[in-house]
């Protein structure tokens, strides 16, 4: 993982952003909540479409033969993604009030959010089992008091961590996986990084990342898939950036 060299898209990206127009900004940023919300749902099983879930949440039209809990689903993210945008305008912190928040808006009309699980809990396939609901409770209290002692971490090492660590735990009955991808995106965010989605074509290279740490304590396979995807989107809007600058060059010129 090479961070300064990230770092240094980072600050590039921080200096000359203002460079591309409100219209283009808006665009990229609409795309990318629909794609952001159709994969964090699509990787939980969620049987809507891409084109459905644009459909949905622009045009505001419901979709037919599909059940309601995936339509909450749908909806029920992009508001918790407007929340986390809200909270960091804001300079809110990421903790335990913030966090069940997000889970208590990922599940409006489906379940009673925010509040963590009072059963076992079994994940499908993993190696990893999470902990009696005892002691994912104590688990879940040390993870926020943990949360500010992190900071020696680099802010890719940090996001990888948020997001591991309480899935680790599974606090909530559901929805652990969804909240897990949000709280991450809230540290790239607060930190100056772009928000990133990961596309459910690569759920299983995800999961196993997922379970390095669970089972192994590494969090290097997913700080690397964390890196991959937040320099491919810091290059899209570099990219756009210098197409941006070269444009105001030309016309200066001429």
């Amino acid at each position: 993982m090479d961070y300064n060299s990230l770092q240094r898209k980072k600050e590039f990206y921080q200096r000359y952003k203002n460079t591309l127009s409100d219209f283009a900004v808006q665009n990229y940023e609409q795309a990318f909540e629909i794609e952001y919300t159709h994969n964090s749902t699509a990787i939980e099983g969620n049987t809507l479409s891409l084109i459905e879930t644009k459909v949905l949440l622009e045009d505001k039209i419901s979709i037919g033969g599909k059940q309601l809990r995936e339509i909450f689903e749908i909806i029920n993210h992009n508001k918790a993604y407007q929340y986390i945008k809200g909270c960091i305008k804001e300079g809110m912190p990421l903790d335990e009030k913030r966090v069940k928040d997000i889970h208590a808006i990922l599940m409006e009309n489906i379940m009673i959010g925010g509040v963590y699980r009072n059963i076992d809990v079994y994940i499908s396939g993993a190696r990893h089992t999470p902990p009696s609901p005892n002691e994912a409770y104590k688990q879940v209290k040390n993870y926020y008091l943990d949360l500010p002692c992190k900071a020696e971490m680099n802010v890719i090492e940090l996001a990888a961590w948020t997001h591991a660590e309480f899935v680790k735990i599974h606090p909530f009955v559901d929805g652990n996986g969804r909240t897990s991808r949000l709280i991450m995106n809230y540290q790239l965010m607060v930190n100056g990084f772009l928000p990133i989605s990961i596309v459910k074509e690569s759920r299983l290279e995800y999961f196993d990342a997922l379970e390095s740490y669970a089972v192994d304590a590494d969090l290097k396979p997913l700080a690397d898939f964390i890196v991959a995807l937040v320099e491919q989107k810091l290059d899209f809007y570099i990219r756009a950036i210098e197409q941006q600058r070269a444009i105001i060059n030309e016309t200066t010129i001429f």
